[in-house]
């Protein structure tokens, strides 16, 4: 939070813009899975992205229920600048590690999280 002050966003917020960068065009209930947020919730956490400018919603043709996500370029602007802020917190949360141990971490960390996916390969509750 202290690195991504000036921005403004939460973490929820910056995880939907992260998956959006990689993934635009996915619909509205796959990108709340994918970072781990209640889909019924995660509409007006996109709705306050939307207000900014920074994602676009779209209802989808071929099923006009699904609402799809991009990205705008200027939520690409501050996706990567927020990228850049989260890099320098992953270094300095790990600064007091030796390369072994910070290896040791991370697969640790890979490993409950996938310990938690459903079959469908999203997070659990």
């Amino acid at each position: 939070m202290e690195e991504t002050a000036g921005f403004d966003v939460t973490p929820v917020q910056f995880a939907i813009l992260h998956e959006l960068l990689a993934r635009p065009g996915e619909d509205q209930v796959t990108v709340a899975s994918r970072v781990a947020f209640d889909a019924a919730t995660s509409g007006s956490v996109i709705g306050r992205l939307e207000k900014r400018g920074w994602v676009r919603r779209e209802p989808d043709m071929a099923d006009r229920r699904r609402k799809l996500l991009w990205i705008t370029p200027e939520g690409e602007v501050a996706a990567l600048q927020m990228r850049d802020a989260a890099q320098r917190v992953q270094e300095r949360l790990m600064a007091p590690l030796n390369a072994q141990e910070r290896s040791d971490l991370m697969a640790l960390l890979t490993k409950v999280v996938y310990q938690h996916r459903d079959p469908a390969g999203t997070l659990g509750a």
